[in-house]
């Protein structure tokens, strides 16, 4: 859909991050928190709608989508990570799925399936035990 986050409306917190690292996770912060806010973002209305609707643990009540990026030890490495994933997000809200339309099974294909049935049968019925 060619839909894309401005990365001006993305707030970015520096913290540290979690887990095992040495010295360095105790120093410096270069986990990111990132927070978009759904409301105030320059998305279509379709797809704010659908991203509020969707039931992800990232989304608070307030419309507000918390992302936390601490996979590297560069703050700016954290920062594009959290983009993406963010990205993608949205890209999985803009998508809208072909509705889908039930049909019939055409009388060519149910005929070939119910000759293919008693051919199956024929074979099974001449396993039987032979009698004398």
């Amino acid at each position: 859909m060619g839909l894309s986050v401005d990365p001006e409306e993305v707030e970015f917190i520096a913290i540290r991050a979690q887990g095992p690292g040495g010295q360095n996770v105790n120093k410096v912060s270069c986990a990111v928190h990132a927070r978009f806010d759904i409301a105030a973002s320059s998305l279509p209305p379709e797809v704010k709608a659908r991203l509020l609707a969707l039931p992800d643990a990232r989304i608070t009540r307030q419309g507000v989508v918390v992302l936390k990026a601490q996979g590297s030890r560069s703050l700016e490495q954290n920062k594009l990570d959290a983009l993406r994933r963010l990205q993608e997000l949205v890209d999985a809200a803009a998508h809208v799925a072909a509705e889908r339309r039930a049909t019939r099974p055409t009388r060519g294909s149910q005929r070939r399936r119910l000759d293919s049935k008693t051919r199956a049968g024929r074979t099974k019925a001449l396993r039987g035990k032979v009698s004398e």
